[in-house]
């Protein structure tokens, strides 16, 4: 079958986007509701909680990222329904109302003056209600282009740059130009390598935007806060366990993640959605896995590719990531963690070209129903990124 007629059983959802997985999610909007929304989620079969450590008293720049993010994780399109609990009604109310420009079932419940039971028992019975309404989904054939995938990589080593970050960028040299959203972030680590990202935009204006952006967070994040330099951090100790001793090695690794022949079309802010059309863009995210992962989440993006050469372990609640591997050794001790073994590049083994065929038939299985090594491992991070304290 020619790439562009491959296709995937997936849920369409009311505004015409597919999603790969049917979750009912229960949001708190700031951190002293999540025992409310655990407690539904404790009470109602088929639902997920999604708690975190955020949401009060935070303002400007900070407190439109939460909103953003808040809104575009219950707006996926794996989520087919969406209950809402914060402590003040005028905030839940303006996350329910973002979720429901969608077009999916929303409600939003606040506690105070009402209290935690009486707000559990209304917003179970409601939950219990989405559910219904969820199980009756029924996939329907879509487009494998339809999926959105992004991608990040984690515990890097020299194996991510040379078999599992190529892997993917191998998918979307095939996959972009046939119309998949791609995305691709990790700010921080694109240094050193940063020229040679700009110079994939698609346009002098694009390139500029990504170089601001760039050096926007090397002054006002790494310069404004370090106590040396990113030693600590970039490289990692796993990284350099793995042969990675600078964070220029470690960022030219990084963008093998975007292939070789395909532009990225556009700059997005942390959890914002694409709006160009399809193509592959750069998001502002921490290299953090959980963080970016979530963020892009609540971009729309419904499958996220992640390249680890040491292991990394990560997952999220409502994107299934997938885990793909060049390192021999990680594949064998780790191999519950493992989705796609592509460690037969580095033994010559098996071509790139090869393994972003694998990479490809994976994302189509996922998207199909087959549960990723850190979904059925029980993998949820979700962590929301703050831009700076609260007032």
């Amino acid at each position: 079958m020619r790439l562009q007629d491959r296709t995937i059983w997936g849920y369409r959802r009311e505004n015409g986007r597919v999603g790969v997985r049917n979750y009912v999610a229960i949001l708190p909007l700031d951190d002293i509701s999540n025992a409310a929304c655990e407690a539904v989620a404790a009470h109602i079969q088929g639902t997920i909680a999604l708690p975190h450590a955020y949401g009060r008293l935070q303002f400007g720049e900070d407190l439109d990222l939460h909103f953003r993010t808040m809104i575009g994780t219950g707006a996926n399109p794996n989520v087919a329904a969406c209950v809402v609990i914060g402590i003040e009604p005028l905030w839940t109310q303006k996350v329910v109302d973002g979720i429901a420009r969608t077009g999916k079932p929303v409600a939003g419940f606040s506690i105070e003056g009402n209290g935690d039971i009486a707000t559990v028992a209304a917003a179970s019975r409601k939950a219990k209600e989405f559910v219904h309404f969820a199980s009756e989904k029924v996939r329907q054939e879509c487009p494998l282009t339809d999926v959105w995938v992004a991608a990040k990589c984690g515990e890097s080593d020299t194996t991510t740059g040379l078999a599992s970050c190529p892997t993917v960028g191998n998918m979307y040299d095939k996959l972009v130009p046939l119309g998949l959203y791609g995305c691709f972030g990790e700010t921080s680590e694109l240094t050193g390598a940063e020229h040679l990202a700009a110079a994939r935009a698609v346009s002098p204006e694009i390139s500029e935007k990504f170089m601001k952006t760039w050096s926007a967070y090397q002054k006002d994040v790494i310069e404004a806060h370090k106590t040396s330099d990113l030693s600590d951090s970039q490289p990692t100790k796993g990284n350099i366990a793995g042969g990675l001793t600078t964070i220029e090695e470690k960022a030219l690794g990084n963008l093998e993640k975007i292939g070789k022949k395909i532009k990225f079309i556009d700059v997005l802010q942390p959890a914002e959605a694409p709006a160009q059309g399809s193509g592959l863009y750069f998001m502002d995210t921490s290299s953090a896995a959980a963080e970016c992962c979530t963020l892009q989440a609540a971009a729309g993006y419904v499958i996220h590719c992640f390249p680890t050469g040491q292991g990394n372990v990560i997952g999220n609640p409502i994107m299934p990531v997938i885990k793909i591997s060049g390192n021999p050794r990680t594949v064998r001790v780790m191999s519950e963690h493992i989705d796609v073994d592509v460690s037969g590049v580095v033994r010559r083994e098996l071509t790139i070209d090869e393994a972003g065929d694998l990479m490809i038939d994976m994302i189509a299985r996922t998207a199909n129903g087959r549960f990723t090594a850190a979904e059925a491992l029980g993998h949820r991070e979700f962590v929301m990124t703050k831009l700076y304290r609260s007032a």
